[in-house]
């Protein structure tokens, strides 16, 4: 079978692989099926004990993006053990503090915000600035967001805004690198997937029950359909996208009205 995506031999860096359920880890799984080499970046030496097993023998380096100084040092260690240049990251990093349960937008702490932002969106400024000087010419730079800005679940909180200034930033920098590179900078937004991250906010669960009833499909999707999208991002095959935001949500956006819903949120209680 030809070779479609041509990622064989090809170097990339993976943020945020959590445990087996994670969606970077379902890319970089995907990534090494197809041939490529992956260098995996976790947050902590307590992650990376953790993954021990799952990682044995792979690549792995420490970068806790909350430290403004951890991309610059994550990219000197890379390059100096011989892993540049790359032709792609993933960015797959997000956080928000729930410890105290879901408010109002209007009572969000400035605290929690700003830590949000810089972990969730202005690490990828980080991260592209760091590593410019690895980047093959035509690499391809990958986050992920999510598929709707405009309303999302009232269990998400304030990650509405910090995703949405994730996919402007990927926007910018994507711009900005064209100055003198051919880097893209692109975003997969997903819709609701069923992971650790998700499984840890307070009543996602019928949310994303919810959401499946939307899909064309009356199936939510998978994680590996988010990391195929990715893949596609990452090869040369998707050239022609930058700056862009491609959705992956299986109709979810586009079912507002599906009859079986009205239905069931019209019908007299009882």
């Amino acid at each position: 079978m030809p070779d479609f995506l041509q990622l064989t031999g090809k170097t990339f860096l993976v943020f945020g692989v959590a445990n087996k359920k994670s969606v970077a880890w379902c890319i970089a799984s995907a990534l090494e099926e197809q041939g490529a080499k992956v260098i995996y970046s976790v947050r902590s030496e307590a992650r990376k004990t953790s993954l021990e097993k799952l990682l044995a023998g792979k690549p792995v380096f420490i970068c806790d993006v909350e430290d403004e100084s951890a991309a610059p040092k994550l990219a000197e260690e890379i390059k100096a053990a011989g892993h540049a240049p790359l032709h792609g990251i993933v960015h797959s990093i997000a956080f928000a503090n729930y410890s105290e349960g879901f408010k109002p937008f209007h009572e969000t702490k400035r605290a929690d915000y700003l830590q949000a932002s810089a972990i969730s969106s202005f690490s990828l400024v980080e991260v592209a600035n760091a590593f410019k000087p690895l980047l093959d010419p035509q690499a391809s730079v990958v986050t992920i967001g999510i598929s709707s800005l405009q309303v999302t679940p009232d269990n998400y909180g304030y990650m509405g805004p910090i995703k949405a200034a994730l996919e402007s930033t990927s926007r910018f920098l994507a711009k900005s690198f064209s100055a003198d590179t051919a880097v893209r900078f692109n975003v997969v937004g997903a819709g609701p997937l069923k992971t650790s991250a998700s499984a840890g906010i307070p009543g996602y669960l019928e949310s994303y029950l919810y959401t499946e009833k939307l899909t064309f499909r009356k199936k939510n999707l998978s994680t590996a359909e988010v990391a195929n999208t990715a893949l596609f991002l990452l090869s040369e095959r998707s050239s022609g996208i930058n700056g862009a935001t491609l959705v992956v949500d299986a109709g979810l956006g586009s079912n507002f009205y599906d009859k079986d819903i009205v239905h069931l949120t019209m019908r007299p209680e009882r």
